[in-house]
């Protein structure tokens, strides 16, 4: 039977986990912030010889690693293995091959960990674009002036699990804007240090720009027959104000400050055009390999260990975070076409976008590796 650990865990097991997962790739290449949340939330199972570990992987698809034990694993196209936990094979997920599997079968009692993989590709994304710097960055707008100004990169944004936590990039606001684009809001986001009791948005005036709360708790409020009604107390790492900007409307609830704090705001141009900005083109595999053969290159956009595991016949690695520094590479010949991909598309589109801004025309394959080979 599978034993699935459900129970709250502690912080001893969550040590262990994070010991687990550092031995995976590329669960090892997260920052140690990203690596803790994973340990914290990640599934640990034991499962009974004779099972199938992936029959329960069907709605929510899961990356699947090989902890302990033997597990028999025949692919749709008639080929056997045998995986051995502890070898070099079993550092990757059991599904994240290209060749699709027919079933899987425990040969001895084994221990697997599940990660929902759409929650580790956002980590994946976000890791790699927050080590993305250039070498000499363009940091961001000085804190309006209520006391010391700070400067923070980019990178320092992206990288805070405090503010951006897994719950929030899967859940939250970001999770519905492009992920081509959201290295480029924050470049273009200005902090600004906030007072206790200070409103910062005023039902019935004009949207000017969208805030996201670095810092700091703030209450939205609406007027009714004359009367405030309470409609949200808002912490570090929710956002508000983008309704007025997306729908061109009047202000339709008052946010004050209930605390002094830090904000991120983005000025209404720049979040209309990074929203809707449409210059990441996705093709289908068919038609990416048709322009394959005609001389596009692929480019494998994942990390090196991903690349090294597999890869598409003919395609350079260019990790998303090493990016800029193969751009010189990448854009000596400008007529050349390339196909940017990843496991899911994610990464890929986020690439394309900043390939964009060195001239370097790069299309992104439709779903990834993971939709490109189901197809």
């Amino acid at each position: 039977m599978i034993k699935p650990n459900n129970t709250k865990i502690t912080l001893e097991n969550q040590e262990k986990n994070l010991a687990l997962l550092q031995q995976f790739e590329p669960l090892a290449r997260l920052t140690l912030g990203r690596l803790n949340e994973l340990a914290s939330i990640c599934i640990v199972e034991a499962i009974s010889k004779n099972l199938d570990p992936l029959r329960m992987n069907t709605q929510n698809a899961q990356s699947v690693y090989l902890v302990k034990g033997e597990l028999g694993v025949r692919y749709k196209d008639g080929t056997k293995v045998i995986l051995c936990a502890g070898t070099n094979e079993t550092q990757y997920p059991i599904n994240s091959g290209q060749r699709q599997i027919k079933y899987t079968r425990a040969l001895t009692p084994i221990e697997v960990v599940r990660i929902d993989e759409d929650l580790l590709d956002i980590m994946m994304t976000w890791d790699q674009l927050s080590g993305n710097e250039p070498e000499n960055p363009q940091l961001t707008t000085p804190l309006e002036s209520v006391g010391t100004n700070t400067i923070r990169s980019t990178a320092n944004w992206m990288a805070d699990t405090s503010i951006f936590s897994a719950a929030q990039l899967q859940n939250g606001v970001f999770s519905h804007l492009p992920p081509a684009n959201i290295e480029q809001m924050f470049k273009r986001m200005v902090p600004t240090r906030v007072k206790a009791d200070q409103t910062i948005i005023k039902q019935g005036a004009e949207g000017d720009y969208y805030y996201l709360i670095e810092s700091g708790t703030a209450i939205v409020t609406r007027e009714k027959d004359g009367e405030q009604l309470m409609l949200a107390e808002l912490h570090a790492g929710n956002a508000f104000g983008e309704e007025a900007l997306v729908s061109d409307t009047k202000r339709n609830a008052t946010v004050t400050m209930k605390t002094a704090g830090e904000l991120l705001r983005l000025n209404k141009t720049d979040f209309i055009e990074l929203l809707k900005a449409s210059i990441v083109n996705t093709i289908s595999m068919v038609e990416a390999q048709k322009k394959v053969s005609n001389g596009a290159i692929w480019l494998d956009v994942r990390f090196p260990s991903e690349f090294e595991f597999n890869h598409l016949k003919s395609a350079i690695n260019a990790p998303l975070n090493e990016l800029r520094k193969i751009v010189p590479t990448l854009n000596q010949f400008k007529t050349q076409d390339y196909i940017a991909y990843c496991q899911t598309g994610r990464r890929s589109a986020a690439a394309a976008f900043i390939l964009a801004q060195y001239g370097v025309k790069a299309e992104v394959l439709e779903g990834g590796l993971r939709g490109g080979m189901s197809k």
